[in-house]
């Protein structure tokens, strides 16, 4: 007999505080004995950060190709950053949360710094490049952006997974390219960082 599943994890964020992760696996089934099969579409759906959903391996969707160039011109491409973990940031300059949000991916970046995740941004909606490399000096980001003024990388993701008139939205891709996590809106480094090591723990 096969039945639908649905797993709750509880994912630890500082100390005492716990953000609970739903984590349910549309369209997968199991039998009686447990073994798990993909039916049906796989869908990770975004959710606000303190619900963020990590996705169990089988449930996530590939993220599409994404090659351009960055806000000074240089190519570059999502699939350089195959075989790591990759937070994936849409931003714009004109954005407000976006603002405060960058600050905590610099931190989150120097805190996960040497443990194979990498940050790669999408720059959407600045047809005006300088404003978005002046946003990205006042920051201190350093990680690469695609520029992205039409949003048309961001149409290349299901709108359920990266809806493009969400901004900031964040995902998170496994070592395989996979979507693991989901967020649509700001998101602090507190909430972000057990989900990304629960994502880079799985090797």
């Amino acid at each position: 007999m096969r039945r639908r599943v649905r797993t709750a994890v509880s994912v630890p964020v500082g100390a005492g505080l716990s953000v609970a992760v739903a984590l349910t696996l549309t369209g997968i089934v199991t039998d009686d004995s447990g073994a798990g099969a993909a039916a049906g579409t796989r869908t990770v759906a975004a959710t606000p950060a303190a619900g963020a959903v990590v996705a169990a391996p089988q449930a996530r969707p590939s993220a599409p190709a994404l090659t351009g160039s960055d806000l000074d011109g240089r190519p570059v491409s999502l699939s350089a950053f195959r075989g790591e973990v990759v937070v994936l940031n849409v931003w714009g300059s004109w954005c407000a949360p976006c603002r405060a949000e960058a600050d905590e991916l610099v931190l989150l970046s120097g805190q996960v710094r040497g443990e194979g995740v990498r940050f790669l941004g999408i720059n959407t909606r600045d047809r005006d490049r300088d404003a978005a490399r002046s946003f990205v000096r006042a920051h201190g980001l350093g990680f690469p952006s695609l520029h992205d003024p039409t949003g048309a990388l961001l149409l290349r993701f299901p709108p359920a997974v990266l809806n493009p008139r969400t901004i900031p939205s964040t995902l998170v891709l496994d070592r395989g390219g996979r979507v693991a996590v989901a967020i649509g809106g700001a998101v602090s480094a507190e909430q972000l960082r057990p989900l990304v090591a629960r994502v880079a723990a799985e090797g």
